[in-house]
């Protein structure tokens, strides 16, 4: 895949997917959750989503992302109702702490 199309991809699979999870009615999410980056395979079979919870509490973060991957199927889903794509990619959600890793070093 040409490094054009593949950036388009991430992109799109981004934004459709902070759609869905800001849509979702799950207690588990946390209010604050916003998603950082995205990697797209090249045979688009797999997808590494980045999120980053703004909470104080760790044990909040972690069940954020828990819920998240429990909640892969139906997500992966919705993106490929939304974006009509042949191959829709299996999602991994991972915790990405490099925003309060920024704020802890500014303070």
């Amino acid at each position: 895949m040409s490094a054009i199309r593949e950036s388009r991809m991430n992109e799109e699979v981004l934004k459709t997917v902070s759609e869905i999870i800001r849509e979702m009615k799950d207690p588990r999410i946390s209010d604050m959750t916003t998603l950082t980056g995205c990697e797209v395979t090249n045979d688009l079979k797999y997808a590494k989503l980045r999120v980053s919870v703004y909470d104080e509490d760790e044990a909040k973060r972690k069940k954020t992302v828990d819920a998240l991957n429990h909640a892969a199927g139906f997500i992966a889903h919705e993106v490929g109702a939304r974006m009509r794509i042949r191959a829709v990619p299996s999602m991994k959600f991972a915790l990405d702490d490099s925003i309060a890793y920024s704020v802890h070093i500014a303070k």
